[in-house]
């Protein structure tokens, strides 16, 4: 099932009518679904779809050969070998002189790393004959630093700078949740927060049977894809996986500072393997949003940016001995299922974050974000604060199966005192959101003030 993409298509599409010779490379981490986007892409248009499979030069350029032929010759070229790949561009290019050739070559890095020359190959050809033909061309690949790498230099030795290139991000909550429509609301974060914006892993969800039974079946279950694909992923991607594995098992667990980390892992070079992962956007390290000088912060927190993969290392890989041995059922009843709750918290708190953008880029928050993140200092938390030109709203995100009254407010107008020598100048607001709403109190105390907003879940969670 290929679901929205819709801006994503819609760049695709402007490059297809720009009628004129374009290099476009699509980088993101597996299983987001670049060749399903590619796919959906050339249905209708006349294209040259191949995957770079791990092998020799020589086996690429026979399969590729292969594929141009079907789609260009006739049939008695069909086993026909382009002797290089200088032929191989030519060939193209030639095609793409009277009408709009579309050419995919997906998981380009692993060309690359079978013939290294095909990056000088390719800018030669480019700058000599291809930047003049009507070829579309688009490189496509999961390895994202080398994906970057092959971009960089393509954008150096192309003279116009005619290379764009995309980073293809999973899915936003509101994408995601076309894939377990018939959830309730509540469902619908706590399906977010376990499954996170993963096509490949939201495609396995039976939004008929409920979110327990979906985890106890397609990922509490050995052998599935769900079950096996982040140590697949990791062994493939990185060398000594099991240094990256018990940094991600301490981050999952909530050690989040550096030095924690350290502690944790027993790791004094942490900061290697943790740098490693925020290039493979693996992770992030967020910094309070005052920070003046975010890069030389040395407040940042480590966050696991995908939720399957903080799921995973939080329930799955600590429990892995148990699920093997047929256990899923106890590890669901006693591990998961009375900790989901506490767990989902942080994936509503990234529907919130999500949902501010949404109303403020479209003008319906009362000021335009410039930026949102938190605040923090060592004892207290402000889950998210939106700044403006001139205004600053200072959010508490709750997931609470109570609702939230005069006494949370309190508490959030207490910490914008300790937050207001870094908002300046700035007209402070507060807002609250709430997955059980609010007291009557508070929603009184809201009415006779301008200065409080208060988003309940049917509000955020309105498509």
């Amino acid at each position: 099932m290929f679901v929205n993409r819709i801006s994503e298509l819609a760049l695709l599409n402007n490059l297809y009518r720009s009628c004129k010779a374009e290099l476009f490379t699509l980088s993101g981490r597996q299983r987001v679904g670049k060749t399903e986007l590619l796919s959906e892409f050339c249905k209708d248009k006349k294209s040259i779809f191949f995957l770079c499979n791990l092998g020799s030069e020589i086996l690429l350029r026979k399969s590729l050969s292969s594929t141009i032929n079907q789609v260009l010759f006739d049939s008695d070229r069909i086993h026909a070998v382009f002797n290089t790949w200088d032929d191989v561009f030519q060939a193209l290019g030639k095609t793409a002189e009277g009408e709009r050739l579309v050419v995919i070559l997906d998981e380009f890095p692993n060309l690359v790393s079978a013939h290294p020359a095909i990056i000088p190959t390719l800018l030669n050809m480019w700058n000599q004959s291809l930047q003049n033909s009507n070829l579309l061309l688009i490189l496509s690949g999961s390895e994202i630093s080398m994906m970057e790498t092959i971009t960089h230099q393509l954008q150096m030795g192309i003279p116009d700078n005619r290379t764009k290139h995309h980073f293809l991000e999973p899915f936003s909550f509101e994408q995601a949740r076309l894939f377990f429509p018939n959830y309730d609301e509540q469902d619908q974060v706590r399906a977010y927060a376990t499954y996170g914006g993963t096509p490949a892993y939201l495609s396995v969800i039976d939004p008929h049977t409920s979110l327990q039974e979906n985890i106890l079946n397609t990922i509490l279950n050995r052998g599935t894809l769900l079950f096996d694909d982040v140590l697949f992923i990791f062994q493939q991607e990185l060398r000594e996986p099991r240094h990256y594995f018990a940094i991600l098992l301490a981050i999952a667990s909530g050690k989040t500072r550096l030095n924690e980390i350290k502690q944790a892992t027993g790791l004094e070079g942490a900061h290697v393997y943790l740098d490693t992962l925020q290039q493979l956007h693996l992770i992030e390290r967020i910094i309070p949003v005052t920070e003046s000088q975010p890069h030389k912060s040395r407040r940042g927190l480590y966050h696991i940016k995908d939720h399957y993969l903080r799921f995973w290392f939080r329930f799955v890989l600590p429990h892995r001995s148990l699920i093997e041995r047929g256990f899923s059922q106890l590890v669901l009843e006693k591990q998961i299922t009375p900790e989901i709750d506490h767990f989902s918290a942080l994936g509503f708190e990234d529907i919130c974050r999500q949902y501010f953008w949404d109303i403020g880029l479209s003008g319906r928050l009362s000021f335009y974000p410039e930026t949102i993140g938190k605040w923090w200092n060592n004892q207290d938390v402000i889950d998210l604060v939106i700044l403006g030109d001139q205004t600053a709203e200072l959010v508490e995100c709750n997931w609470s199966n109570q609702p939230i009254g005069t006494n949370h407010l309190v508490d959030l107008e207490r910490k914008a005192e300790l937050v207001k020598a870094d908002l300046t100048a700035l007209e402070i607001r507060f807002a609250m959101c709430s997955r059980s709403g609010f007291t009557r109190q508070l929603v009184d105390l809201a009415h006779q003030r301008n200065n409080i907003n208060l988003y309940s879940l049917p509000m955020i969670l309105k498509p």
